[in-house]
């Protein structure tokens, strides 16, 4: 795994300037620490920080072609890179490397654009054609690997991680902050934008050409099933495919010539990987997890547990609550963007353990998105089932009259029956956007000083208006194309940043193809999720596994804000820097802190958006070091010697 950078200069005769390239670069060192290098060939430059994972002594790059007409800058593992390159060779391609670099950089001299169509792995990666003068930028399927681009001054930019186009110069970042009503609804910003003026994200399964004669132009290559399997399949048959597909893929994404683990949650998800990779490695698994102290905020005991059923080496570790606001703003530096998912510190954490002693890590990423694993379809799918005769005979002043009577419930009550059909208005927006929103369409209008037109789920609606099927199949199919992507993102930075390759067999493309076509009925069974998967894998994991309920990796952060650490409020949320901005209505914001310190209502989530967003604000627009916030009184007081 490695990091990417380039600069295109539209104009022939504008050499590109090494000391920009070579910032370029070493802002993103942690990608890849065992080499790097840089390449300029007139109007283009590329730069690579190399992790090595495969040919570790011949995989140097940038990386030429026979002639130097062709120069490749590769992030990523590609899979099947042995049986392409016998292709390649039966085709008259000769090699000089045993790296899946150069069968990348083969593939597309002899295919073209659509070698894309020929990789089965994980990708990011830049050519420079120079008979043809294009630039080709590439991005796996799935989105597994990043690529952001920018256009600025008649260049073009281009970067793993955006801290990379920043790093190249070019005027102070600039907020988008037409993004910030999707943020605050579902903590990220699907589609091409991201938080930075004039910064995208080159989109998976697309790739971006750039010629003297075209310009710009987008090219999607590959999209997720647009039909479901045939109906009359039984569950039975589903169940084997699964189960032999699934092991196909762990047996591919072990291909490596350096040590391979996993991360471990206790979850079907990772726990299915450990089964099926155990007989495939020389050794035990070495396996790595991750929790905390708090009841009910940790899952290292079952963790262990399959740990021990499958004989893995196992290693973990118990964050607290010191550790993990110490390492916070550091992990909004990597993420370049607000963070997500309060998981990302967690993660980061267990990466750091991991990478002592593999290079590579297999994680469960993706199978809640594939086998409808999240309750937030279990909960959609039940409102729409209970909501049809209610909506029916029940007139829409009426349902609004009760939707206002279950605010005045009493809180625990009342919890419950705002997510349920009494609450929400039919349809998806409703019932699974807005129902599950941070910050909802309603509760924006009090919160933003400025509320906007902008619809924050027209990503996430557009994208379940084009997929096959009834709501669960285009919920999984929504959420696989906005939300995993933000996972994904978060796996990488994460993961990079303790320079760790992380793998996904579950989005394993070939792997996706089968299973996303696969009917909702047969992945949610009732209040059962996962049903499929769980019965694929039922014979190999201990029944513990298979019966507990999905916790999805919870952080007590609403509690610790609430607690020891509520001072963080004063500051990052109530603090005079954070109100200048003039982003949120300031009474409504110390409402909102006030519930929560007097226990009447969690805000945790939405509490931990406004932090980091302003976390990320102070970093990256008041040009503060993330070592800056720490040695804020604030912190000193908080954290104590663990802030030095």
């Amino acid at each position: 795994m490695c990091g990417i950078a380039g600069i295109l200069k539209f104009e022939s005769d504008q050499p590109v300037e090494y000391p920009r390239l070579d910032r370029m670069r070493a802002v993103m060192q942690h990608r890849g620490p065992d080499d790097s290098c840089i390449v300029i060939r007139g109007q283009v430059g590329l730069a690579h920080n190399r992790l090595s994972i495969i040919d570790l002594g011949g995989g140097q790059q940038p990386m030429t072609g026979g002639g130097h007409h062709n120069w490749i800058s590769y992030n990523g593992e590609l899979y099947n890179f042995r049986e392409l390159r016998a292709e390649l060779q039966l085709r008259g391609c000769r090699f000089v490397t045993d790296s899946d670099t150069e069968v990348v950089l083969q593939a597309y001299q002899v295919f073209g654009e659509d070698c894309v169509r020929h990789l089965r792995g994980m990708f990011a990666f830049a050519i420079w054609d120079r008979n043809r003068q294009k630039l080709f930028l590439a991005r796996d399927r799935l989105g597994i690997k990043p690529l952001y681009y920018a256009i600025y001054d008649r260049e073009l930019l281009f970067a793993s991680e955006i801290k990379g186009i920043l790093a190249a110069g070019g005027g102070k970042p600039e907020f988008n902050k037409a993004v910030l009503p999707e943020f605050l609804a579902t903590r990220y910003v699907a589609g091409s934008e991201t938080f930075f003026q004039g910064i995208y994200k080159l989109l998976p399964a697309h790739t971006l050409t750039w010629t003297p004669g075209e310009g710009l132009r987008h090219n999607r290559y590959w999209r997720l099933p647009e039909q479901l399997a045939d109906k009359d399949i039984p569950f039975d048959e589903h169940v084997r495919e699964v189960r032999e597909r699934l092991e196909e893929a762990v047996r591919c994404h072990l291909v490596s010539d350096v040590p391979v683990g996993l991360f471990l949650s206790g979850g079907i998800d990772s726990s299915a990987i450990a089964a099926l990779m155990a007989p495939l490695t020389s050794g035990p698994v070495q396996s790595f997890a991750v929790g905390f102290a708090e009841h009910g905020y940790n899952e290292l005991a079952y963790a262990r547990l399959v740990a021990r059923s499958v004989g893995a080496e196992h290693r973990d570790i118990q964050l607290t609550a010191a550790e993990y606001f110490r390492l916070l703003p550091r992990m909004v530096w990597h993420e370049d963007e607000p963070i997500a998912f309060s998981s990302s510190v967690c993660l980061y954490a267990v990466s750091r353990l991991a990478a002592r002693h593999v290079k590579v890590v297999l994680t469960g990423e993706g199978a809640d998105e594939l086998f409808l694993g999240y309750n937030k379809y279990r909960v959609t799918a039940w409102n729409e089932r209970l909501g049809r005769p209610y909506w029916a005979a029940v007139p829409p002043s009426l349902r609004g009259a009760i939707s206002r009577l279950v605010q005045t419930f009493p809180r625990r009550l009342r919890r419950y029956a705002e997510r349920s059909f009494l609450g929400p208005s039919p349809g998806v927006r409703g019932l699974f956007y807005e129902n599950f929103a941070v910050f909802s369409q309603a509760t924006q209008q009090r919160l933003l000083a400025e509320v906007g037109t902008r619809d924050p789920y027209s990503e996430g609606l557009r994208h379940y208006a084009q997929a096959p099927g009834g709501s669960l199949e285009r919920m999984s199919h929504a959420d696989m194309q906005t939300y995993m992507v933000e996972l994904l993102m978060k796996q990488d930075q994460m993961s990079m940043a303790a320079s760790l390759e992380s793998r996904v067999p579950f989005l394993d493309h070939r792997f996706v193809e089968y299973a996303a076509a696969i009917p909702g009925r047969h992945k949610l069974q009732g209040l059962q999720t996962k049903a499929v998967l769980r019965a694929a894998v039922k014979d190999i994991l201990p029944k513990e596994i298979l019966a507990r309920g999905k916790m999805g990796f919870p952080v007590p952060v609403g509690r610790w804000l609430r607690g020891r650490y509520a001072p963080l409020l004063d500051d990052l949320v109530l603090g005079p820097r954070a109100q200048a901005r003039g982003l949120f209505d300031p009474a409504y914001v110390q409402h909102l802190v006030q519930e929560h310190r007097a226990g009447e209502w969690d805000h945790g989530e939405r509490l931990w958006s406004l932090v980091n967003l302003e976390m990320w604000q102070r970093i990256f627009l008041d040009g503060e070091s993330p070592g800056a916030l720490l040695d804020e009184p604030l912190f000193k007081s908080e954290l104590g010697s663990l802030a030095a």
